[in-house]
């Protein structure tokens, strides 16, 4: 049983995901901690239910989703796996994150590996299925646990909301379909753990959220 516990972390108040089974194998899932307080907390917390960092995942590569990704390599030897579309982003983000003013505190390890959609991953007892879902980002990606009833969606789907795509490799077209071939595929009762904000469900996206839900204008 895949239990899952957020962090908020950095100045785009991004959700940090730790997922963990009970044989304390626990993989993370796009590290956002900017300053040495965040990075504190989530490693306090590992230490704390005697977990094991066994997988670093990344949903996608933009610059709130991966601060953390080198101070998780340098505390547990773990390498991001990303989407190869991404991997520009993760390449560029010490560029990219002087123009938001917010200094990248360490580049990236390179990835350990590339997501492919579809691919099936296992930590511990537990396994989570890749969905491809661009638009908000031309490699992002969703972790899918079926056994569970949770989806952890990045930028894709939110509470009310949607990803936005007026960021470079943005697509609206390609997010809406992303969101109603792969998303709401999901049984109505699925959890949906956002890259920001509160969580919610399957179910209430497609019913009332005013982008791509019944309602949507």
């Amino acid at each position: 049983m895949i239990r899952v516990v957020s962090f908020e972390f950095n100045p785009f108040q991004e959700n940090t995901w730790v997922l963990y089974d009970e044989t304390g194998a626990c993989v993370i899932v796009d590290p956002g901690c900017y300053d040495a307080g965040e990075q504190r907390r989530l490693q306090q917390f590992i230490e704390q239910h005697e977990l094991t960092p066994v997988l670093l995942l990344n949903t996608h590569g933009h610059l709130d989703h991966i601060f953390g990704n080198a101070f998780v390599h340098r505390q547990w030897g773990l390498a991001p796996h990303i989407h190869r579309l991404d991997l520009p982003f993760l390449e560029r983000a010490p560029q990219i994150s002087m123009m938001y003013g917010i200094p990248m505190p360490e580049p990236s390890p390179p990835p350990a590996g590339f997501l492919e959609d579809g691919q099936q991953i296992e930590f511990g007892e537990s396994r989570l299925k890749v969905l491809f879902v661009p638009g908000h980002a031309p490699g992002h990606v969703a972790f899918y646990a079926p056994e569970e009833g949770f989806a952890v969606s990045g930028d894709v789907l939110f509470y009310d909301s949607v990803g936005r795509t007026d960021l470079p490799g943005g697509d609206w077209d390609t997010l809406l379909r992303s969101i109603r071939e792969r998303m709401f595929a999901l049984p109505d009762d699925t959890r949906v753990l956002p890259g920001h904000g509160p969580e919610t469900t399957i179910g209430r996206e497609k019913k009332f959220n005013p982008f791509c839900g019944t309602n949507a204008v």
